[in-house]
């Protein structure tokens, strides 16, 4: 599987200097198949009905591997990662899920099927909060087709917490200059900023985000100036998708109420004596087109990470409330490749494919949160994803 990643920091603009910061490093659980779902399932499967609740065995995970590993054509193609001063971020295709033999895919998603073992079963029940890096991946799920009743049906973001909940907050304690009281604050207003960036409804559908930008401090104004700059006049160099998440409200609107998220924030201090904070995000958005009666549903993934900086205000210029950003990036899948760039997340539907000459050579699961993101640069050009 081919790594996938790209970043860009942040320049200085910091009270009456810049200079370097310091960065900030910081389980899933299992469930039981309750009896009456299985009940169903066998009342079912004897009409030839809904598949089974159940995670591939083994034998399955390594025929889904080798899928995985062998994109099929049809990956959409992506342009190069964005920015090369900040916000840099890399662009990820999905590749369609065409099974080259009908029993294969039957074994890969069903394996019970052909075996006549018994399934395993899949967890249902939310995972516990992210408190550390993932060892691994999130395990295979039954790859079943999103609806508009189930948008995160077959994703393995269904065990996922909704919104702000998925963001976990570590237990605050007095570092840098800041009090234990103080860091807690800084804590809520690193999640505020995600939720102002990545969550607010009306930021959503393509509204400014005031919120957020009056969360930035006043004296780094060359942020404020390229956040102004990228809303108004979208560009390679300047693209908003790399710290705010937008749908064209004309084209794409979201399924339901629900963003699922999972990640984590840490903090440390930095080299100048600062408190510094990290996010490091992964959300996932079910969409579908504007038309009337489409029920189409996709999925946009992606995975965010924040560096920000609190400052002693005894030496240098801040203001109360707010936070120096020193760092941002981006990885997406399913946003649409190579086209324009508005300023908005576009997704590619069946009804309208992305354009672009397939040529993805390795692919990448967009929900494996166990390696870093990369810097940008380290990886260039079209990745397909091996789900969505």
């Amino acid at each position: 599987m081919g790594r996938r990643g790209g970043r860009g920091g942040s320049s200085g603009g910091r009270g009456d200097s810049s200079g370097g910061q310091g960065n900030a490093s910081g389980g899933q659980g299992d469930s039981s198949i309750p009896d009456e779902e299985w009940e169903r399932f066998l009342r079912e499967s004897e009409a030839g009905a809904a598949p089974a609740p159940a995670e591939p065995s083994a034998r399955a995970r390594q025929v889904a591997a080798r899928l995985r590993d062998s994109p099929e054509p049809g990956a959409w193609r992506t342009g190069p990662a964005a920015g090369p001063r900040r916000g840099r971020a890399k662009r990820w295709g999905y590749a369609a899920a065409i099974a080259g033999s009908v029993a294969v895919l039957l074994f890969a998603m069903k394996p019970s099927l052909l075996t006549g073992g018994d399934p395993e079963p899949q967890p249902s029940e939310a995972l516990p909060a992210e408190t550390a890096p993932p060892e691994s991946a999130p395990p295979p799920v039954d790859p079943q087709t999103p609806t508009l009743a189930e948008p995160f049906r077959g994703s393995p973001a269904a065990q996922w917490a909704d919104g702000t909940e998925g963001v976990h907050v570590p237990v605050a304690r007095a570092t840098a200059w800041m009090s234990a009281a103080e860091v807690t604050q800084a804590l809520v207003l690193a999640r505020e900023f995600l939720a102002a960036t990545n969550l607010d409804r009306e930021v959503l559908y393509g509204e400014r985000p005031a919120k957020a930008i009056a969360l930035i401090n006043p004296h780094q104004p060359d942020m404020r100036q390229t956040m102004d700059r990228a809303l108004r006049k979208p560009s390679e160099e300047d693209d908003p998708r790399n710290l705010i998440t937008r749908f064209h409200p004309f084209k794409t609107k979201l399924v339901g109420d629900v963003v699922k998220t999972r990640g984590r924030l840490t903090y440390a201090e930095g080299n100048r004596g600062d408190l510094v904070v990290t996010a490091d995000v992964t959300l996932v958005y079910p969409v579908t087109t504007v038309e009337e009666g489409d029920d189409e549903v996709r999925r946009v993934i992606i995975r965010r990470e924040l560096v920000l900086s609190w400052d002693d205000p005894t030496k240098w210029q801040t203001a109360p409330g707010t936070f120096t950003l020193l760092d941002y990036g981006a990885e997406y899948t399913n946003a649409g490749c190579d086209g324009e760039i508005t300023g908005y997340f576009e997704p590619s539907f069946k009804r309208a494919p992305a354009s672009g000459t397939p040529s993805a050579t390795t692919s990448v699961d967009p929900y494996d949160r166990s390696a870093p993101m990369q810097e940008a640069g380290e990886s260039e050009g079209c990745q397909a994803a091996s789900r969505t």
